[in-house]
């Protein structure tokens, strides 16, 4: 009972602070990358960041549910109307805020490649990309764990300060991964004040940065593994022509080539390697 109230806390934090909860990767901390100097605009500037944090939602969540506006424990109903929440928002958190869209998109690459069609089945390239995900996001959940959830099981802090520490968390990640470049367009277009460390930059900043950053590195990964496979092809296509076998499709014969390769060089173990170290 112990471990599901955990489990549920996990998705109930995650869903609330705009991140997902994941395993795997070094454990040796990186510092958040510096964000680049951004240029001034004539536009005014907001004073102040207006949109709501992660605590003020759960404070406002907290009074809706009291009575006579004393707070107290939020009903059984409630609870379970957060955990079904975040169980709804679960699969797009976990698309767009974790190493899953890079994984996904690069893996869906090599079979593109590779040529062969369904081989192997999304079902089986959604599977790997999604315990890739689990094991790349380790560092990133033990810290979730050890200073939002662990507090809040043991009554230190309350939900809302709970679901603000598990954001910062996830934010951290995004930082890390996300281009300097890409940050700085989006802060930039949000017309908001310079931050003065990447940490200040709202999530709502963040997240769409990340995405970005996290396309333009699959896009890049993919461009370099059709290199080789684009290779067999242009040779197998060319012997064929010059053998006068023009009504034979070059891709049947290039085929078995790129298998004998992928598999030679250990391909798939190469890919799984590549895409975990790869994130910092």
């Amino acid at each position: 009972m112990c471990q599901m109230r955990s489990y549920a806390l996990i998705l109930g934090l995650v869903a609330l602070s705009g991140g997902t909860l994941c395993l795997g990767q070094i454990e040796t901390p990186i510092p958040t990358p510096s964000l680049p100097q951004i240029e001034a605009d004539s536009t005014p500037v907001p004073t102040q960041d207006n949109v709501p944090s992660i605590g003020e939602l759960m404070t406002v969540l907290e009074k809706a549910t009291a009575n006579d506006g004393q707070t107290r424990e939020w009903s059984t109903p409630v609870k379970l109307a957060i955990i079904f929440t975040g169980l709804a928002l679960l699969p797009s958190l976990l698309v767009m805020m974790t190493s899953f869209t890079r994984i996904v998109i690069v893996l869906s690459f090599a079979r593109r490649a590779l040529s062969t069609q369904s081989i192997p089945p999304t079902i089986a390239v959604i599977g790997l990309a999604l315990f890739l995900t689990l094991f790349t996001m380790a560092p990133t959940y033990s810290k979730v764990n050890a200073e939002a959830i662990q507090p809040y099981l043991a009554d230190e802090i309350v939900f809302g300060a709970a679901a603000d520490k598990a954001g910062n968390c996830i934010k951290e990640f995004m930082l890390r991964q996300s281009r300097k470049a890409d940050l700085a367009l989006f802060v930039q277009m949000a017309k908001v004040a310079a931050p003065a460390t990447p940490m200040d930059v709202p999530m709502h900043i963040v997240i769409p940065a990340f995405i970005v950053s996290e396309f333009r590195t699959a896009f890049e990964i993919g461009c370099l593994l059709f290199i080789p496979f684009l290779l067999i092809d242009m040779v197998i296509a060319s012997v064929l022509l010059s053998a006068g076998m023009m009504m034979l499709p070059p891709m049947m014969i290039s085929l078995p080539f790129k298998l004998i390769l992928f598999i030679l060089v250990d391909g798939w173990g190469l890919l799984a390697k590549s895409l975990s170290l790869g994130f910092r």
